[in-house]
């Protein structure tokens, strides 16, 4: 015999399972990719894949930045813009982990959606056979002189426990030792299924924006003005399936920005507040009207969002050629470098003959000079504007068909006129001052000054479906959490002379704290009652 046993075990040793045909292995990738835990999994590693979005400036937030950082990164930067880490959210990699999140959280949710609504349905589970063996139970002796039954002290812990909110199950009520099953605490598994059905929503949502909205942003100076449209735009970022015709045709003027700095000592030069004073149209036949554009709070055009999101200096310049025609005229955006608004400025003019002209530098709002005799911003009031630049001429490389940037000037096919190492030296222009280009190239004239502003444009149809559904997943959370999921039978059996004897247990789903505190509430109420009972029942006899 123990030879043919261990003959046996070697013939189940050899054996092995057979392959999976191709259906099967498409049930176990389901039920993989379906259950809680893959669930959980991706939701972690969608967070992970966000990280990226906010270590990296981001192309639909600022384009100019990103092209910015790949300049000064001449080596990481073209490799991080292959693995679309400049387009996190838009990038193929967190495309693939957001659809298997979804159809992980619907595959989840469905099958418990089903089997939590035949448990809702369904009566409490029969009494067990020994309740001592519950995590709480006890047991509640009744004299035979307070003349209550079992059947009665049944009814009356049923109907304890419907006070309760229990759901209740009366079980062999006619026999000699009649039960009641009590449950409470299904709204905690509809609060899972609400918090998941919730996070849906939020993918479903995050979804129709990206497909159905649009950013978009635009520099725009005082007494400048637009009309929605996408041409307009500085950059313009249209979801996957967004028509142009669903532009809302809003126009906007900026009046006048202002901005407020502190002076106190402690805090000198921050700035308190931005206000944006616009001049308004719903659409072309609506009459203007007068906004204030500020942070955090911006004009609405039924579900498109006008944010500031920047400002700065726009000095109004005058460029001259070689040839004394007006090449350029106007003001030219500067980028603020630091909280004085020191900032950088390029300015070019293609128009100018026979040669084109650029000047690159930067501007000090308020501008003092040291010892050395180099200037620097001291405040970020216009107190004293001043430009300070360098002068080239040449091919801009405008003409070429490459797109580049207009805060940057390639210097490459150029010939310096001006600069601190040239000769002439550097071109510093105050206010309303002018300054002839060397080897009569033409000038450059400082007329004034203007603030701008950094509009960011939003349309996301699905925001109010997100804040719906995060709301909705916060109170399933809540849900989750508080409300606990708790069972209790009662059964009763005559005792002769001891009376009625009631045996009591309790369980609960999950680690409960406040299970024993439940049955001594329970316990206390239902002898309050016998006892109560007992004295009307004396007090009725005559």
């Amino acid at each position: 015999m123990a030879i043919e046993q261990k003959t046996s075990a070697r013939k189940r040793k050899d054996v092995a399972s057979p392959p999976l045909r191709p259906k099967e292995m498409l049930r176990w990738a389901w039920r993989q990719l379906t259950s809680m835990k893959t669930a959980l999994q991706l939701l972690l590693f969608l967070a992970v894949a966000a990280v990226p979005g906010s270590l990296f400036p981001q192309r639909p937030a600022n384009p100019a930045v990103v092209d910015q950082y790949i300049q000064d990164h001449p080596a990481a930067g073209p490799w991080l813009d292959g693995f679309q880490l400049f387009d996190v959210y838009s990038s193929a990699w967190f495309s693939a982990i957001y659809l298997l999140l979804f159809i992980s959280l619907i595959g989840c949710v469905v099958p418990r959606a089903l089997h939590y609504w035949k448990a809702l349905r369904s009566a409490p589970p029969r009494t067990p056979r020994r309740l001592s063996r519950l995590p709480e139970h006890g047991t509640i002796v009744i004299p035979a002189s307070k003349g209550i039954s079992p059947g009665r002290a049944v009814d009356d812990a049923a109907r304890v426990m419907r006070g309760r909110g229990y759901r209740i199950r009366l079980l062999d009520p006619e026999s000699g030792s009649p039960s009641v099953a009590a449950e409470r605490g299904y709204i905690k598994e509809a609060g899972n299924l609400l918090f998941h059905t919730a996070l849906i929503g939020v993918l479903i949502s995050t979804a129709v924006g990206g497909m159905f909205g649009y950013r978009a942003q635009k520099i725009l100076i005082e007494d400048e003005g637009f009309t929605n449209t996408e041409l307009v735009y500085d950059s313009f970022y249209p979801g996957t399936n967004f028509d142009n015709a669903w532009l809302t045709p809003f126009a906007l003027t900026l009046d006048d920005f202002d901005v407020v700095f502190d002076r106190e000592p402690d805090n000198y030069g921050n700035p308190i507040d931005f206000s944006a004073d616009m001049t308004v149209r719903d659409n072309p036949a609506a009459l203007p009207r007068q906004e204030t554009l500020k942070v955090n709070e911006p004009i609405a055009f039924g579900g498109t969002n006008v944010y500031l999101i920047g400002n700065g200096y726009a000095p109004v310049v005058t460029v001259r050629d070689g040839e004394g025609n007006i090449a350029l005229q106007g003001p030219v955006p500067s980028i603020a470098t630091d909280g004085t608004y020191n900032s950088t400025i390029v300015i070019k003019a293609p128009d100018a003959r026979p040669f084109q002209l650029g000047f690159v530098g930067f501007f000090l709002p308020t501008a003092v000079v040291d010892e050395q005799g180099v200037a620097f911003g001291s405040d970020p009031d216009p107190m004293n504007p001043q430009l300070n630049l360098n002068s080239y001429y040449g091919n801009l490389g405008l003409d070429s068909g490459i797109p580049t940037s207009v805060y940057q000037l390639d210097t490459s096919e150029l010939t310096q006129l001006n600069g601190r190492d040239k000769p002439d030296g550097g071109i510093v222009l105050a206010a309303y001052q002018s300054y002839e280009l060397p080897e009569g190239k033409g000038s450059i004239t400082f007329d004034g000054l203007k603030r701008y502003v950094a509009l960011d444009v939003v349309y996301d149809p699905g925001k109010i479906g997100a804040l719906v559904s995060t709301s909705l997943a916060l109170l399933g959370l809540i849900i989750t959490l508080l409300v606990p999921r708790r069972r209790i039978w009662f059964r009763a059996v005559d005792n002769g002379a001891q009376g009625t004897v009631v045996e009591y247990g309790l369980l609960a789903r999950g680690e409960d704290h406040g299970l024993s505190k439940e049955a001594m509430r329970i316990g206390g109420k239902l002898t309050g009652l016998w006892q109560r009972r007992s004295i009307l029942n004396r007090q009725e006899e005559p």
